[in-house]
């Protein structure tokens, strides 16, 4: 079973909208668990975890570790507004991770 990484936004000016881009991701997961793939979703894991040691970069470290260890990398709408996903996506290109690209529209909520 391959694991996948879905990367996409999480980050936003406000929380309501931070929410939506959890249950975002949260649709595009389940979509690759049932196409039978072990998935990892960042967004779910750590989900409105707020941190005032480190500020961001714990969160961006930790999801580039999980990207080395994964087969695909899902790049999600949106993927290139996010600083994170870019990231993500250059190390997964480094790496020669292959990537997908889901163009899935999620309405949320």
């Amino acid at each position: 079973m391959k694991v996948a990484f879905i990367a996409g936004p999480y980050r936003a000016q406000h929380a309501w909208q931070v929410e939506e881009n959890i249950q975002r991701a949260k649709a595009v997961a389940r979509k690759y668990w049932q196409q039978g793939y072990a998935v990892i979703c960042p967004h779910m894991n750590t989900a409105l975890m707020g941190w005032e040691g480190d500020g961001d970069q714990v969160w961006l470290d930790g999801c580039l570790e999980m990207v080395r260890r994964c087969d695909v990398v899902v790049m999600m709408k949106r993927w290139g507004t996010s600083e994170g996903a870019r990231g993500e996506f250059n190390l997964a290109v480094d790496l020669g991770k292959e990537l997908v690209y889901d163009e899935q529209v999620t309405d949320v909520i």
